[in-house]
């Protein structure tokens, strides 16, 4: 039975680090390294003046955000912010069409509205991402996005949140978010700078890591 899960989840990994491989482009964003990006009034977890800053360019509607939530978040929260050594920021970005704007809106919402539960909405909303997805598979809506706050403690209701995605309240957030995909020229998801310098391989914990390293030192 391990032995099956293991090749399950290896395939999952594989789907996911397909997908990233064949939308990510031959020139992709070039290092801001050396300084933090200015993104003023987006979710933070962890220390605002950390001395490093890792902003993860994510898309709920992308399979290899989905394992980078699943699979490096967890160290990068373990070990750096939990410790105060790391700020992690998360910024919405629109490149699966109008599914992926409707769940920032939905972010949004839960941002402005119950910022202590915007953490748990984020994990949620990648939770019930399907495994295998299509790019054509519906499974963000109105009322999903919805019965998905429901499912968070100190979210807005279901009702408040359907009603902020349906008229479009948070639009003018996701814009800013998308002025900052141009900004910093983000061209993947999802697209993780640690102090402003791109990591190649997003997936790849140890680079992370080693990046991160190498500012604390320098600090």
């Amino acid at each position: 039975m391990k032995s099956k899960i293991l090749v399950i989840v290896t395939a999952v990994v594989f789907v996911a680090m397909g997908v990233f491989l064949m939308t990510r482009p031959d020139n992709p964003v070039g290092n801001q390294a050396g300084s933090k990006l200015e993104l003023d009034n987006q979710p933070v977890m962890g220390e605002e003046d950390a001395p490093v800053q890792v902003v993860e360019f994510g898309d709920y509607k992308c399979p290899a955000c989905k394992s980078w939530s699943q699979m490096v978040f967890p160290k990068l929260q373990q070990n750096y912010i939990n410790s105060g050594d790391v700020s992690f920021t998360y910024v919405n970005t629109l490149f699966h069409g109008e599914k992926s704007r409707l769940a920032a809106l939905a972010s949004e919402s839960v941002w402005d509205r119950t910022p202590e539960a915007f953490w748990s909405y984020h994990q949620t909303i990648f939770e019930s991402q399907p495994g295998g997805q299509s790019q054509d598979e519906v499974w963000v809506t109105p009322e999903s996005l919805g019965n998905m706050a429901a499912q968070v403690d100190g979210a807005p209701t279901s009702e408040q949140l359907m009603e902020d995605v349906q008229q479009g309240t948070y639009a003018e957030q996701v814009s800013t978010d998308q002025s900052l995909v141009n900004e910093y020229n983000i061209q993947f998801t999802p697209s993780i700078l640690v102090n402003g310098t791109l990591i190649e391989d997003p997936l790849d914990w140890e680079a992370i890591q080693a990046a991160i390293e190498e500012e604390l030192n320098q600090g």
